[in-house]
């Protein structure tokens, strides 16, 4: 009895053995690592293909043509964010002035390093003087230079508004850009005055009824623009030369900002003068 409960044990030992190899010969992680062969090599022994294939080891060390070589170091990567702190203040002011506005402000939306350096007060000081003037060179916005250049960009833009109304002749459009107020005046090429936004209106309805009676569509050429903005007021000199009209007129046009919007409050225009002769008294 004792002999078969010893060659019971002997043979549940053996069968535990042949269990335990099978399972680890079986395993992943004791099968070798198998090298990755390139799609360009056809993996066969005979063709040699792979015998100048460079493969990469688990220590970072390449294999080229049987041989392991240490890969070399790659070179730390200078990014533009990187270059663009590198240069002096005055190198980056005078790179960023080459840019337009919407281009400036996508390039503040890529990295910390560049949105320091499109939003830089020179850079934006920069852009104003060479799309708008350098008249105002000695001013110090309150809100930095990247607000007054949105700013006097947005007046511009209402500005030429009001010459493309004219160049309709839609009165509703008119009646809609001008403050509803008593103190808005308007003074046209003719010279007369009207106070009031009543009188301003019918005088602006007289004229897009001549346009109309006479047939003719009046267009204009905006030149030697300049604005100024303020808080709540803005106002824009310029020269207009309309094809209807013998001359050019000087203009001036002031707007007030009234519930999020601007409104023009103040329309001159005068026809220029002829040039005064060089001698005024003889």
């Amino acid at each position: 009895m004792d002999g078969l409960r010893a060659l019971i044990a002997a043979g549940a030992t053996a069968v535990c053995c042949v269990v335990c190899a099978i399972w680890a010969f079986r395993s992943p992680s004791s099968s070798p690592p198998k090298k990755h062969i390139p799609s360009r090599c056809c993996g066969c022994a005979s063709c040699g293909c792979h015998a100048n294939t460079t493969f990469s080891s688990a220590s970072g060390e390449m294999a080229v043509g049987g041989e392991m070589n240490k890969a070399p170091a790659p070179a730390p990567a200078t990014t533009g964010a990187s270059m663009m702190e590198q240069l002096v203040p005055e190198i980056t002011t005078h790179a960023l002035s080459y840019l337009d506005c919407t281009s400036l402000c996508r390039l503040s939306m890529t990295n910390s390093a560049m949105r320091r350096a499109a939003n830089d007060d020179g850079a934006w000081k920069a852009l104003y003087h060479k799309d708008f003037t350098a008249e105002q060179d000695t001013i110090t916005p309150p809100n930095g230079w990247k607000a007054y250049y949105a700013a006097t960009k947005a007046i511009m833009n209402v500005n030429a508004e009001f010459y493309n109304i004219i160049r309709e002749g839609s009165l509703p459009a008119m009646s809609h850009f001008w403050l509803n107020s008593d103190y808005v005046k308007c003074v046209h090429a003719t010279g007369e005055l009207f106070t009031g936004y009543n009188a301003v209106m019918n005088s602006w309805g007289l004229l897009f009824n001549w346009g109309q009676e006479g047939g003719q569509g009046t267009d204009f050429q905006l030149r030697d623009v300049g604005a100024r903005v303020l808080a709540d007021v803005a106002w824009v000199n310029m020269k207009v030369h309309v094809d209807v009209d013998p001359g050019p007129f000087h203009v001036t046009n002031v707007y007030e900002f009234r519930n999020g919007r601007w409104y023009m409050v103040h329309h001159h225009s005068s026809l220029m003068a002829d040039p005064a002769p060089h001698n005024l008294f003889g």
